[in-house]
């Protein structure tokens, strides 16, 4: 009863400490980016490179600390098998919030390299956080829709053709790529507009992680597969959190090999085509299954 009341305090005082927070290691990153886009020598800007990762990894580990600190919150994180530093990951992941984000780069810290997300282009203009992910070298992607492509037949695969051009960025250190394969957040309205068959996720788009496979599939050791569950405050995760009423955070990851069959040409084999969908299908109805299971616990 008192943290209801106290809610829009904690509301107010969580905010402002997480966004001066972002801020603070968002704008050391974006000046690191600037200087290593002008400096041309490669062991320099792998040098700079590590330190904005140290900063990344910084501003996830406070702004944990800060989660445990206004929440009366639990954070399991599960493991099926051990992972490395010094391995290639590409994650899978379902997507409910912008916390999400938070959470995956403080998991991987200390645990397994740092972590590219695939972002929306509209959040380069996002303060702090559009250019910074710039710096670090993280791709934007611009989705077409069917429609739109069919009026403008010029733009098939610019989205694949810029997963091509980041993907080579990563293959000389190692690297987690992690797509939220779902292109987007769940809620119930989307879930219901897309007349989803999982009980849990939106359906998985196959092309992007595809093309991440072809691009880079002999280097990954591993896939993770990442389920993300705010089990007590599923509705609105980040405003609980902001609020002081998130209560539970579980990150499972399922630790699987990189099978042999899910590289190649995905646009231009039907039969591959077939095969790499059967498997993301599949993969998502066991993650289905899983996180059903967690939630009823």
């Amino acid at each position: 009863m008192l943290r209801d009341v106290l809610a829009p305090f904690i509301f107010v005082l969580h905010t402002t400490l997480q966004i001066l927070n972002l801020a603070l290691w968002g704008s050391v990153i974006i000046g690191l980016g600037l200087l290593k886009l002008l400096v041309p020598f490669k062991r320099f800007r792998h040098a700079l490179a590590s330190v904005m990762h140290f900063c990344m990894f910084a501003f996830s580990k406070i702004s944990v600390w800060m989660i445990y600190f206004f929440n009366p919150v639990t954070i399991e994180r599960r493991f099926s098998a051990p992972v490395s530093s010094q391995s290639w990951y590409l994650i899978v992941a379902n997507h409910l919030s912008y916390l999400d984000i938070i959470v995956l780069i403080e998991l991987a810290a200390g645990r397994f390299p740092a972590p590219k997300f695939f972002l929306k282009k509209e959040l380069i203009w996002l303060p702090f956080v559009g250019l910074g992910a710039w710096a670090l070298d993280m791709p934007f992607m611009r989705r077409y829709s069917r429609d739109y492509v069919a009026r403008n037949p010029h733009l098939a695969g610019k989205d694949i053709e810029t997963t091509r051009r980041y993907c080579e960025r990563f293959i000389e250190t190692p690297t987690t790529v992690i797509n939220f394969v779902e292109g987007t957040r769940f809620t119930p309205a989307k879930h219901a507009a897309k007349q989803s068959v999982y009980t849990t996720l939106l359906p998985p788009k196959a092309g992007g992680i595809a093309f991440t496979m072809a691009t880079m599939g002999d280097l990954f050791t591993n896939i993770l597969d990442i389920s993300l569950l705010y089990p007590d405050n599923r509705k609105h995760p980040m405003m609980a959190m902001l609020s002081g009423k998130m209560r539970r955070i579980v990150i499972d990851v399922n630790v699987l090999e990189v099978p042999p069959h899910i590289k190649g040409d995905y646009f231009q084999d039907e039969q591959f085509k077939s095969q790499f969908q059967s498997w993301l299908n599949r993969l998502w109805q066991d993650k289905d299954q899983r996180i059903k299971q967690f939630m009823e616990k």
